[in-house]
């Protein structure tokens, strides 16, 4: 008799029951598998085996005909599943009070990422930016946390230190090299023209090779607040980068006229993987580019007709070229993953999906605004005038305008047009740690005793 194929337990995405069912993937929930059994010995492991899980959220667990998942005799069946799991995992070794593997993480991107580096470079933020959970601006281009924040919470590490930041910082478990408004590739113009940021994705590994170095020299002094030089192999390294690349010309020269240089972004994307994994790192997750057609900021200053809004708000024609993207992103990782030692993990992580869904359906995951932005001016449909940005006061033909925040930004997807909010955030990070999101599938649920976010 064969034991059911249970695949990675957290990755719904890999989740089959025999007979080539496929479960669908339900990102914003968290699946826990307890155990495969048959659909009429319910400690039976074999080749006819089903799938149980649980489904805790705001979600109705969904419903899978001819499996009698939740019939009365398996739900009577529960205990005594329970109770035959907890043997499964003792059979098989798998950690049950398991540490993190990842001591640090190392962080490279935009405003997506950025925990404070711009502003440590730049006039900071003021206004409402970190209203919702730090009380203050706190660096971030939001109301709250971002995605690396609460990866970091889960790994049961601090918040990432901006390596721009030389004051109050603590690298001893890794650095955030992302500052809001940067590209993969190298700017063609200052900041105070274009606004583009200089520290690129080709500026951010060379900062990380300069702090390798640091750690390496001062290790022996007894420097306290870096970590050890053998840290960088017990390390996640994370991106999130590429948003600025795609949006910063697109009312310029257009779609086609981005995708010309987009080949160079994946490309230079993994060459940076590559090096970092000459510096020791081992593990990768790459996030992908969101569906900035359902963005409130482009939504109301990108040219478009009124035939190329979809059903749900968002632009056709933007949101497929962010598709095109992510295939290219996609492929230039698997390439990558095949060039590197087997050692190596390049993960894809498809938060487009789950931020798409949240844009087209956020009463399903407890919110109430999709592509209406919680911060700007104007109201109407988008909430947004370009003249005034988020948190900013202008006056325009002798009228003082004011881009205030609303009060209730966990009711939003967009904090301020293009920026995701806490609560978006946090549903896209849950959204990551069930497993759902990676491609290929990546344990992170084996190499860490994941922590709640809250």
């Amino acid at each position: 008799m064969h034991a059911c194929s249970l695949a990675e337990p957290l990755v719904i995405k890999q989740l089959r029951a025999f007979g080539s069912r496929v479960i669908k993937n339900y990102p914003f929930c968290t699946f826990k598998v307890l155990l495969a059994w048959s659909n009429q010995q319910a400690l039976t492991l074999g080749p006819s085996c089903g799938l149980f899980y649980y489904c805790s959220g705001r979600q109705k667990p969904p419903q899978f005909p001819q499996m009698g998942l939740w019939s009365p005799r398996n739900m009577a069946n529960f205990r005594r599943v329970l109770a035959a799991w907890a043997v499964f995992v003792t059979v098989l070794g798998w950690p049950t009070n398991a540490k993190c593997a990842f001591k640090a993480i190392f962080n490279f991107g935009d405003s997506n990422s950025d925990t404070g580096g711009f502003y440590a470079a730049f006039p900071p933020a003021s206004g409402p930016f970190g209203m919702t959970y730090f009380k203050r601006p706190a660096g971030r281009a939001t109301d709250g946390r971002l995605i690396i924040d609460f990866l970091a919470q889960a790994l049961g590490l601090p918040f990432l230190s901006p390596y721009l930041q030389s004051i109050g910082s603590d690298y001893r478990h890794g650095a955030n090299f992302a500052t809001l408004a940067s590209t993969v590739l190298l700017p063609d113009s200052s900041l105070f023209v274009t606004g583009i940021s200089p520290f690129s994705l080709a500026i951010q590994p060379n900062q990380m090779k300069q702090f390798k170095a640091t750690v390496d020299e001062l290790h022996s002094k007894g420097a306290t607040y870096l970590p050890p030089p053998d840290i960088f192999g017990k390390s996640l390294y994370t991106f999130y980068i590429g948003q600025n690349d795609f949006t910063s010309k697109l009312a310029k020269i257009g779609i086609s006229g981005v995708k010309q240089f987009l080949p160079q972004v994946v490309a230079q994307i993994a060459a940076t993987i590559k090096d970092l994994y000459g510096l020791g790192g081992r593990a990768f997750l790459v996030l992908n580019l969101a569906p900035v057609g359902c963005y409130p900021s482009f939504l109301g200053q990108l040219p478009h007709n009124s035939s190329d809004i979809d059903e749900f708000g968002c632009m056709v024609s933007y949101n497929a070229a962010v598709v095109d993207y992510n295939k290219m992103l996609k492929e230039a990782l698997n390439q990558a993953r095949h060039t590197l030692p087997n050692d190596a993990s390049v993960v894809y992580v498809d938060t487009h999906s789950a931020l798409l869904e949240l844009f087209q359906h956020p009463k399903s995951h407890g919110l109430k605004y999709g592509t209406r932005a919680c911060c700007g001016y104007g109201g109407g449909a988008y909430n947004i005038d370009p003249k005034v940005y988020c948190g900013n006061t202008k006056v325009i033909n002798g009228r003082t305008l004011v881009a205030r925040a609303c009060n209730d930004p966990e009711n939003y997807v967009s904090w301020d047009g293009i920026h995701a909010t806490e609560a978006a955030n946090k549903l896209m990070t849950s959204a990551i740690l069930n497993g759902s999101l990676f491609d290929p599938p990546f344990p992170l649920h084996k190499l860490c005793d994941l922590q709640p976010i809250g």
